[in-house]
């Protein structure tokens, strides 16, 4: 199955990010979603669980502050704003320590992340929306199967994003 993730478009669905999520079975959005619009376009493509951002009030249209899916046998927790995955929010460490997760999908900082922490993967697809300072625009797909997460990797959607995808990759690790 294969799950594509998406975050921060603030409005902006660029036809990039449509072509890159074709073919996904899940669209998983992080927030700052910008509007129910970019919703529908999205479950044009595949189902959509997604989260409303800072922008969206928290609210956009069925998105709520959280959302969990599982997919093929693997649980997801959607969340806007982590913080770093070494040190979640607190009410993010109460909320996995309740219900685990497998994988912990979350937007925000428009800074692409993927990194498997004890059990848990933390992904952040970076920003498909408006370009932030030297940030990356980009997807990401998760390939999984019966509860594994068998691939991940990141479709930059322009090409001064692939220089950026590797120099950015993971900074909120190096940060703490």
């Amino acid at each position: 199955m294969r799950i594509g993730i998406i975050s921060d478009t603030h409005g902006l669905l660029r036809p990039e990010a449509l072509s890159a999520l074709r073919g996904a079975d899940h669209v998983l959005h992080a927030g700052d979603i910008g509007g129910e619009e970019v919703l529908a376009e999205l479950r044009a493509i595949a189902p959509v669980t997604a989260v409303a951002g800072n922008i969206d009030g928290f609210r956009c249209g069925d998105a709520g502050e959280t959302a969990r899916v599982m997919l093929d046998g693997v649980r997801f927790y959607l969340t806007h704003i982590l913080d770093r995955p070494r040190h979640p929010r607190p009410e993010v460490q109460t909320e996995l320590r309740r219900d685990p997760a497998d994988v912990v999908v979350f937007g925000h900082s428009h800074l692409p992340h993927d990194e498997v922490l004890g059990s848990v993967r933390f992904v952040n697809p970076a920003s498909a929306g408006p370009r932030r300072f030297d940030y990356p625009v980009s997807v990401a797909m998760l390939e999984v199967r019966k509860g594994r997460v068998i691939s991940s990797r990141f479709l930059p959607l322009d090409a001064r994003s692939e220089g950026a995808l590797a120099r950015h990759m993971n900074q909120l690790s190096s940060r703490g």
